[in-house]
């Protein structure tokens, strides 16, 4: 699926709570007004299992120059999960050929947008987020359209961290989900 080359341009499938298309919307309509949509999130690790963990450019749409611990974004019009996940996770890291990311879990993400000025009514953040793992051997080369600065890191260090870097709050929902379900499994 080829990107717009203005991503607020970008079509998306509007998704109700029960993650059924209703419709279409441009992702900077779905931003702007709150519409449900779909997202991807892959936690990718490298040959020796650290986390590769990024800061958003200022630029971006939506949480832009917090840190992340996943790559990822929208899920376009008739796109399945699945290949968004690989898409994505190709484009931000700058790589060509990764495995298929695993897929882990899927949950409802929904939080308030931070305040727009004027704006009467509050405006949702809201989308389903399929969560994903995937194994990074090849050399990154982030796109700097998304990334601002980038490191593998350590389990420990990216648990370091946690309380000392602002990030992004779905991608820090997401990982507190990941880190319960991991716990479970012991």
């Amino acid at each position: 699926m080829s990107t717009p080359s203005r991503p607020a341009e970008e079509i998306l499938d509007i998704v109700d709570e029960n993650d059924e298309v209703v419709g279409r919307a441009p992702r900077g309509e779905a931003y702007a007004r709150g519409l449900r949509h779909r997202a991807v999130f892959v936690l990718a690790r490298d040959a020796g299992g650290r986390v590769f963990v990024h800061r958003r450019t200022p630029t971006k749409l939506v949480f832009p120059s917090l840190y992340d611990m996943f790559v990822g974004g929208v899920v376009g019009a008739g796109e399945s999960y699945d290949d968004a996940a690989l898409r994505e996770a190709e484009e931000e890291l700058g790589v060509f050929g990764l495995p298929r990311p695993v897929p882990l879990f899927k949950f409802l993400y929904e939080a308030p947008a931070p305040a727009h000025a004027g704006g009467p009514e509050p405006v949702w953040h809201t989308w389903w987020s399929a969560v994903y793992e995937v194994r990074c051997e090849l050399p990154v080369r982030p796109q700097a359209e998304e990334v601002a600065w980038h490191r593998f890191l350590s389990e420990s260090e990216l648990e370091a961290r946690l309380t000392e870097w602002e990030w992004v709050p779905d991608g820090l929902a997401a990982y507190e989900r990941l880190r319960r379900e991991r716990d479970r499994e012991r």
